[in-house]
């Protein structure tokens, strides 16, 4: 069974710092592709951040030079370390695991970013 479960969000002030996890079950964290993504409201899901077991980081251009995507493969874990947080950053934010021509996604967790 395909777990993956969200932790560290919250409220923040702008500039401020939040580090998301995502904590998955081994069989789906050794096969897949890890990926971030948010839905804020009103508007559609989209990927922030993605990191395969080994590569290359992919991040959205909104993100880049604030947000680093992590994977710790001994704890089945990935991160999303959020630094200089925007109030457009503000969204419910779920991990995604991509593997087997599929995507399997945790429940989400909320960010908002207060101005």
């Amino acid at each position: 069974q395909v777990q993956l479960v969200e932790s560290g969000g919250g409220l923040v002030e702008a500039g401020g710092s939040l580090t998301l996890s995502c904590a998955a079950s081994e069989s789906i964290f050794k096969s897949a592709v890890m990926r971030w993504y948010r839905q804020a409201p009103g508007k559609q899901r989209a990927m922030v951040a993605s990191l395969p077991r080994s590569g290359t980081t992919t991040l959205a251009d909104s993100v880049k030079g604030r947000f680093t995507i992590s994977r710790d493969n001994a704890k089945n874990t990935l991160y999303l370390q959020m630094n200089n947080l925007k109030p457009e950053d503000t969204a419910v934010y779920y991990c995604g695991a991509w593997a087997y021509g599929t995507t399997y996604w945790g429940q989400g967790t909320q960010v908002a970013v207060s101005s």
